[in-house]
């Protein structure tokens, strides 16, 4: 598994430094989030409606490729005031641009909780990230995406069950 990290980050590190075009930006969007719960939850499990701010720096590997990275923040969970988790995230997405105005994206994702108060969940998770992006101009865009979460969020020396964190995103940003 090490030597497929290091793989990755050097291959990261080559395509990044040859880069034809580096652009960077902001969004911010809309989050619906719920929780899975492995076994299922004994509550109603609602959604939780929440934005999430971010940047990031496109590097265009080609016309028709580019690796996205971002810091974002987002308030993820469920609606419930127990279940909420907000997150600082850095998401990195394989982008494929099909036309001048729309792109698909997916890649990993690696969450660290930004509260202190609930200690019920892990302080790291990981997860993946799809989406779609359209260009309004060349500098406006949105996009949709979703997110699901690979590992569980809950604390396994304080919690006996199993939750996973999934997202919708629905955002609008500028590339500068």
């Amino acid at each position: 598994m090490k030597k497929y990290t290091i793989l990755f980050v050097l291959t990261c590190f080559t395509m990044v430094c040859s880069a034809q075009e580096i652009r960077y930006g902001v969004r911010g969007a809309l989050n619906v989030s719920n929780l899975d719960f492995e076994p299922d939850a004994t509550f109603e499990n609602k959604h939780r409606n929440g934005f999430a701010f971010a940047g990031f720096v496109d590097f265009g590997l080609s016309e028709t490729v580019s690796l996205r990275t971002e810091l974002q923040w987002s308030a993820e969970g469920g609606k419930d005031e127990d279940l909420r988790a907000d997150y600082i995230q850095l998401p990195i997405l394989l982008r494929l641009n099909v036309s001048d105005r729309l792109s698909f994206g997916a890649g990993p994702q690696v969450n660290l909780k930004t509260w202190k108060d609930q200690d019920a969940f892990s302080t790291f998770a990981f997860s993946g990230v799809v989406g779609a992006e359209y260009m309004i101009t060349d500098e406006l865009f949105v996009d949709a995406r979703y997110s699901y979460g690979f590992t569980n969020i809950l604390d396994e020396d304080i919690t006996t069950g199993e939750a996973k964190n999934h997202v919708m995103q629905f955002g609008f940003g500028i590339k500068i």
